[in-house]
């Protein structure tokens, strides 16, 4: 198991069956980059990008089209974010960032999951992130370290990582940076389509789960969480071996 695949453990998980769910985060994004500014991509770089990070989760054009319309159309829809973090099974450490219009019930959506999965509890802010690192994240298909470091430090990139296992390139920058890590990576790659193009939390340590119940456990409270509509990402510091 390699580093770029511990990487994409700690981030959302985005299998088929989370298909709607997947939906919902970026709509509700894409309608605030663009609520931000001029509802128009070329004209908002913060809309631009928002909309690129969706292509790049497989988002259909038309829930990116209807997210910027409903923009466009005055709807106001305040989205207030919210983080919490806490304890899971084998001491494994999880961040979870709510998108919502209601604080009050993304709290008790996620306390709910915590109470209700086994081993789990809920801690003050700080307690569990101080052993994360704010990045933005990229990964596609390129495997010419020396020209995407070159690429990178010449766009003045802080650069955190370059890593290429199995024709996979795996990008770290710092947050800051994250725009300017986007540009530089598609002047040098026109056209790219990334694999992963966001920002995330990433553990500095890993937990690896092996007793069935702290699997069964996590699988819980993974479940439960991804259930809420409040619930925009998740991080974690898990790994399963298959």
């Amino acid at each position: 198991m390699g580093r770029a695949h511990e990487v994409r453990a700690a981030s959302m998980a985005k299998t088929a069956a989370m298909k709607t769910k997947l939906y919902s985060r970026f709509g509700k994004e894409i309608y605030i980059a663009a609520k931000s500014g001029e509802p128009d991509p070329e004209m908002n770089l913060t809309l631009k990008r928002k909309i690129q990070e969706a292509k790049s989760n497989q988002i259909p054009a038309d829930v990116i089209k209807r997210a910027i319309d409903k923009a466009k159309g005055g709807t106001v829809e305040n989205y207030t974010e919210a983080r919490y973090e806490g304890f899971g099974p084998g001491n494994s450490t999880f961040i979870v960032d709510c998108l919502t219009d209601n604080t009050n019930r993304s709290m008790t959506d996620v306390r709910t999951a915590f109470t209700k999965s086994p081993g789990a509890k809920m801690v003050n802010t700080g307690g569990v992130s101080y052993n994360y690192e704010s990045v933005g994240l990229f990964e596609l298909k390129y495997d010419n370290e020396d020209a995407m470091l070159e690429a990178l430090l010449e766009a003045d990139v802080d650069v955190i990582d370059v890593l290429v296992e199995d024709g996979e390139m795996t990008v770290k920058t710092s947050f800051s940076d994250f725009g300017k890590g986007q540009d530089a990576i598609e002047k040098l790659i026109p056209n790219i389509e990334f694999d992963t193009c966001e920002t995330a939390m990433i553990p500095n340590e890993y937990v690896t789960l092996t007793a069935q119940e702290d699997i069964d456990a996590f699988n819980k409270l993974m479940g439960m969480l991804n259930e809420s509509d409040d619930v925009n990402k998740i991080y974690h510091n898990v790994i399963i071996n298959e």
